[in-house]
């Protein structure tokens, strides 16, 4: 199977698909630990986000997940910048969810998002962080949420993109 450049060559769907890093064929089996520093919370300046931005918005779901949760441990899995890339590993763990067929944790995972991007909103008092509006977010998890899902033909390991990636300063869902 064949990618963009700059995207792996496939999407991880767990028990189908080689996993990527702990199976030798797996597309980053063997890459070294990554040191991810984020200076000041500025998530919004560190490459590992902007990456899982573009690998959510184009259906790489679980690679979306990995890069988030390295930038979650990164900042110390606390606060309200951690809470804010534990629902975008929540909503990038529905997309997973999906490519399984198990719609009781998509919508889960998408509840347990709208819970913490909400809990963000009211602890920062912003209505943007990292660049993404919260209001938009918030809808788009509810919307996720609300979803009868039902496990859609796939070609396993061509990455879908089952809803908008996710909306930038001025975009609307």
């Amino acid at each position: 199977m064949t990618s963009e450049p700059g995207f792996p060559p496939y999407t991880y769907t767990p028990g189908v698909t080689p996993h990527p890093i702990r199976d030798p064929a797996g597309h980053s089996h063997g890459q070294p630990v990554r040191t991810i520093i984020v200076e000041n919370n500025r998530i919004d300046a560190v490459p590992e986000f902007a990456r899982g931005v573009a690998l959510f918005g184009r259906g790489y779901y679980w690679e979306a997940h990995e890069e988030w949760e390295a930038v979650w441990h990164a900042v110390g899995r606390h606060g309200p910048t951690a809470d804010f890339l534990k629902a975008l590993i929540k909503l990038a763990a529905a997309g997973v969810k999906v490519r399984e067929g198990k719609p009781a944790g998509v919508q889960r995972h998408a509840l347990r998002a709208l819970e913490l991007v909400t809990h963000v909103r009211a602890q920062s008092g912003a209505s943007h962080f990292a660049g993404l509006p919260l209001a938009d977010l918030s809808r788009l998890a509810s919307s996720i949420a609300e979803t009868t899902w039902t496990q859609p033909a796939l070609d396993h390991g061509r990455p879908i993109a089952f809803w908008p990636g996710l909306p930038a300063s001025g975009d609307r869902l």
